[in-house]
């Protein structure tokens, strides 16, 4: 037996005398406390022996140490000692490598996604997780350029705040805010609990995000930079677009909840004067509704065929309602009675929505809270439908509207 074997074999005999030692017979017992004692002198063996996996084992511990290495005589002095290096004068230790950003294993990630190579064990040790069910994790410069460009081309994710909570943790939503008081010279005033209700409690989950990475399988000779460059791209556009529909209409089913699935506070629940056409008196209501602690921030959301009901519009001066004013880049700058107005297809249209749906709201974004775990990974299977090479791109999100306070909907009124 090995080192390793008679390791094993004593963890299990200790196993057994924990589990069922009282149950024991005389013999079973006698039976194993002399294979203990057999084992115990195979080991020593084992380790006194020269020239041994185990004996090289300890040296490059000892070294990896900073202790005397031995020589060929046994004894400690018959080698230098290995010396550890210092910081220098006002300097820190240097940290550890991020590995999942060398470019080793970006390479080696490559390999894996365009020609099915495995990813070397060295980094396969504890990357798979049952949770995302990972083949390989994205490369951390990768992923930070995900990220990033996540944030820049999407209209509604760079707007909400965004969290990095662990999966159940409750948040407490603040109930009561603290009132200031004036008081005379020498006076104190009550002091105030800051209360959190129970039912001002947010929990988020874990919802796997899955999107297809369309990289072809054909393309034997690329450069990384052009392979890193085409998977941010495939990445970016599919998951953005399936953030963004659940921030602004998740079910919070199997993913985050919707803006639009939360029922507003008391009387900020609007419904359109007419069913068959926008008015006035609708955006009126609307503004009216918006808590005026609330105004700074909250923007209208809405599909661009809604807005460009309202385009037309003046008010009883002959002042149009709605305005596009274009920005130094070019991109059009919405608003609607001063307030800006984010045009997105996340929302159906007026014309096509049913009687009772959501056809545009206000809202503060930054009062939505998106917790995501930006650690993605990626894996490869095929679909033995199609015979064809899948590669899916996998992360977790969840997401909340945290203060309803500043949400105003406008509904589609019934015929």
């Amino acid at each position: 037996m090995n080192l390793q074997e008679i390791e094993a074999r004593l963890a299990q005999i200790r196993n057994e005398i924990n589990t069922r030692g009282a149950n024991m017979t005389a013999e079973e017992l006698t039976a194993l406390e002399n294979e203990v004692t057999q084992l115990v002198e195979e080991r020593g063996k084992l380790l006194a022996a020269a020239n041994t996996q185990e004996q090289r084992n300890r040296i490059l511990a000892a070294v990896a140490a900073g202790q005397p290495v031995p020589g060929a005589d046994g004894t400690p002095e018959a080698a230098p000692v290995v010396l550890r290096s210092f910081p220098a004068a006002g300097g820190t230790e240097a940290e550890a490598e991020d590995r999942y950003g060398t470019v080793k294993y970006r390479k080696a990630f490559m390999n894996y996604v365009l020609r099915g190579t495995k990813i070397p064990v060295e980094y396969r040790a504890d990357a798979v997780s049952t949770t995302t069910d990972v083949g390989a994790v994205i490369p951390t410069t990768v992923l930070n350029q995900i990220v990033q460009k996540m944030e820049s081309t999407g209209m509604i994710l760079a707007k909400v705040t965004r969290t990095a909570y662990k999966g159940g943790v409750a948040i407490p939503v603040s109930t009561v805010k603290p009132v200031a008081t004036w008081v005379n010279e020498g006076k104190g005033s009550d002091k105030q609990k800051h209360g959190i209700s129970k039912e001002g409690m947010i929990t988020f989950a874990y919802h796997k995000l899955r999107c297809a990475v369309a990289v072809s399988l054909e393309v034997d000779t690329m450069a990384m930079s052009a392979f890193e460059s085409l998977l941010i791209n495939n990445i970016v556009e599919a998951m953005t677009k399936a953030l963004e529909q659940s921030i602004i209409s998740g079910t919070g089913s199997g993913q985050p909840s919707g803006i639009i699935k939360e029922t507003p506070a008391k009387d900020q629940a609007i419904t359109t004067k007419s069913a068959t056409e926008l008015s006035y008196a609708d955006l009126i209501a609307v503004e009216a509704a918006l808590p005026q602690a609330y105004e700074n921030g909250a923007e209208w959301c809405m599909s661009k065929a809604t807005f460009m009901g309202f385009i037309g519009m003046t008010d009883a001066n002959g002042q149009p309602i709605a305005r596009v004013n274009y920005g130094i880049g070019g991109k059009p700058e919405r608003t609607l009675l001063g307030r800006p107005v984010e045009c997105c297809d996340y929302i159906g249209s007026f014309a096509a929505a049913a009687a009772g749906d959501v056809v545009a709201f206000v809202f503060r974004l930054k009062d939505y809270v998106l917790n995501t775990n930006y650690a993605m990974g990626v894996k490869k299977y095929e679909d033995n439908d199609t015979d064809d090479q899948v590669t899916k791109g996998i992360m977790l999100a969840d997401g909340k509207v945290a203060d309803k306070n500043s949400l105003v909907t406008l509904k589609k009124k019934a015929a």
